[in-house]
């Protein structure tokens, strides 16, 4: 149930090894929601043609949504993705955008049905 999609110009064909950034992205989604990684959904898009700030230096949008997310959390959640995509991708804090969403139960699908 938790997804955290990431659209970067930053290149994972860069990275020594792809799947170990991805396994520590979801890893770190899992810890922070304390949640089984069994449910942890990383989605990466590599999209070259992104601007932010009129530069196109390393940048992120990223949308974190899980079911039951506390809104409470958020500011500690950016912050840990932050630090993340610093160090897995190169991405400095200030240039990722972060969108938080927790949807209605009903309206997230798995396994033929919903939760």
């Amino acid at each position: 149930m938790p997804l955290l999609s990431i659209e970067t110009n930053q290149s994972l064909h860069e990275a020594l090894n792809k799947s170990e950034v991805l396994n520590s992205i979801s890893k770190a989604v899992a810890e922070l929601l304390s949640k089984p990684e069994s449910y942890v959904m990383i989605k990466y898009n590599y999209n070259p043609s992104m601007l932010f700030a009129g530069t196109n230096a390393p940048l992120a949008y990223l949308e974190f949504k899980s079911l039951g997310l506390p809104e409470e959390n958020t500011a500690q959640f950016s912050s840990a993705l932050a630090e993340i995509l610093e160090e897995e991708l190169n991405i400095e804090a200030g240039r990722l955008y972060i969108e938080f969403s927790n949807p209605n139960r009903h309206m997230w699908g798995w396994n033929s049905g919903t939760f």
